[in-house]
């Protein structure tokens, strides 16, 4: 891909994308070394302890709170406190292990829930955990099978691809891996025309139908390639490569694909160690936001770990973005800040600040950490 002249085409409008730059530091740069695992272990229980601390009322099941769920049992998966299982088991339980919408919805927001549903199945299996999440999965399967449409918007790959991916491999059933495919092609090729994934911006992930090429741009005329929606993408893939066998049919291309976007966000970090909210435009609203941020330490931690990336090249982009994420956005308390809220492109939830918190923020912050932690001692 030529950085320097990236052309988009529309159907009524042809435009000349920008390089993908970021922005010039303005203070000392965050370090490119992870500090010792017990450190890293020591933010994550500082961050968890806070929410859960002031968050006595455990929340609903939507896409949000499932978000922070995840994050918070890779934080027990890490360091065994029963404290983090407790909290989620009486979530769960709060909620008999249901689906939000019930199990005919095919929002996959509404499936989010799933995976930490699954989570404590690993560990305490009984099978009424998983009755409802099985039962709205082979839904998807059944009814209507030729319809692949529903993941009609990038942070849909987060919420539902896993579970998929988790039910073929624990069922021992390719239908699921299959349907999996089938959503996910159709949104990376299919959705709005050319689908949501340009392999043009090397791998980056438009939102949704609206900000595609001839579509909504940034107040200088650039591509609206927002971060959390790209950090979404990451997650997902990195939880399918997590759980499905090497060997099964699409984990090439599902690998591939991380790794496409992995490679393209590290020339576009910013010199404090995060990304701006829109990743094809430096000085739309430019400041630091946790949730991408979090997500991309994930998905390039992964990336390391999983030998998709070499090591000394991209770990010190992981550790940057950890440690800026430690010294920006983490409170003394554990609070933790500049979490662009609820939204869907850079100008939702503004302006983000250092009060400025979501449990699906923290949710991806537990996540980042988790799997930083494993690439040290």
């Amino acid at each position: 891909m030529d950085r320097r002249q990236l052309i988009f085409r529309g159907a009524a409008m042809a435009f000349a994308a920008p390089t993908l730059r970021a922005p010039a530091a303005h203070a000392a740069p965050p370090s490119g070394q992870l500090p010792a695992r017990a450190e890293i272990i020591a933010v994550l229980r500082r961050v968890a302890d806070q929410w859960i601390n002031g968050h006595s009322d455990s929340g609903d099941n939507g896409w949000a709170r499932a978000t922070f769920f995840s994050g918070l049992m890779a934080v027990y998966r890490l360091t065994r406190d029963a404290r983090y299982l407790t909290y989620t088991r009486a979530w769960a339980e709060r909620h008999n292990y249901g689906i939000n919408g019930g199990v005919t919805t095919r929002h996959a927001d509404n499936h989010n829930a799933i995976q930490a549903y699954l989570d404590l199945y690993e560990i305490e299996p009984e099978a009424r955990k998983l009755t409802a999440s099985e039962d709205t999965l082979r839904h998807m399967i059944t009814d209507q099978p030729g319809k692949d449409d529903d993941w009609w918007w990038v942070d849909a790959l987060h919420m539902a691809m896993p579970p998929f991916a988790r039910f073929s491999r624990l069922r021992n059933d390719d239908a699921f891996a299959a349907k999996l495919y089938r959503l996910y092609n159709h949104t990376k090729r299919v959705q709005g025309g050319p689908g949501l994934w340009a392999p043009t911006l090397g791998g980056l992930w438009y939102r949704d139908d609206r900000f595609l090429p001839g579509g909504i741009l940034s107040p200088g005329g650039k591509p609206v390639l927002w971060s959390r929606g790209n950090g979404w993408a990451a997650a997902g893939h990195v939880k399918v490569l997590k759980v499905m066998p090497p060997t099964a049919p699409n984990v090439p291309e599902y690998r591939d694909t991380l790794t496409r976007l992995v490679t393209t966000l590290r020339p576009v970090q910013r010199g404090d160690g995060f990304w701006n909210v829109n990743l094809g435009d430096a000085t739309h609203l430019p400041g630091p936001e946790t949730s991408g941020t979090s997500f991309f330490a994930y998905g390039t931690a992964y990336a390391i770990a999983a030998g998709l990336v070499p090591s000394a090249t991209y770990l010190p982009v992981a550790a940057r973005a950890w440690n800026g994420l430690v010294a920006t956005a983490v409170h003394p308390d554990g609070f933790l800040g500049y979490v662009q809220n609820v939204g869907d492109r850079p100008e939702s939830s503004q302006p983000v600040t250092y009060d400025s918190t979501a449990d699906f923020g923290v949710g991806a912050f537990l996540l980042a950490g988790t799997e930083l932690a494993g690439l040290v001692s």
